[in-house]
């Protein structure tokens, strides 16, 4: 079931069918995080999670993509405002909505990554983590690149 939220013109919604999977694809490949990235990729990342689509009218301008158990653990994954509605505090916004969403309450742990929005993430709780000696990782940062090869 899906949820919206609006303010003024812009809205939130975590219905998959609403979302722009050319505007998500476009950003994405160009991120820092996922150049490259197939939209095949992005088409299952998204059908496997609970994306928060951003809109003005009918036109999607940014997304969060949420990757849960909805229990116990929840993974912040590909958030973007496109580079126009930046500086209006649509960001802020959709981690309130994301924070405030009934189905994610009760978690024992949030994770996301970020390079350059570490300011925007503290205002809601989030910090380096607790036991950084416990977190490991696999990483391929060449796996959408050499994919396309």
């Amino acid at each position: 079931m899906s949820s919206e939220w609006q303010r003024g013109e812009y809205t939130i919604s975590t219905d998959k069918q609403r979302l722009d999977i050319d505007v998500i694809h476009n950003f994405l490949t160009q991120a820092y995080w996922s150049i490259g990235v197939p939209r095949e990729t992005v088409e299952r990342a998204i059908e496997h999670s609970m994306p928060f689509g951003l809109y003005k009218g009918l036109e999607q301008i940014g997304l969060a993509r949420i990757v849960t158990d909805y229990t116990t653990f929840a993974y912040i994954a590909d958030v973007f405002i496109l580079e126009p509605y930046r500086g209006q505090g649509l960001s802020k916004w959709l981690m309130e909505v994301i924070l405030s969403h009934p189905d994610l309450q009760g978690l024992r742990r949030w994770l996301l990554m970020t390079k350059d929005a570490h300011g925007l993430y503290q205002q809601f709780g989030f910090n380096t983590p607790h036991y950084p000696d416990r977190v490991l990782e696999i990483l391929d940062l060449n796996v959408y690149t050499r994919a396309n090869k």
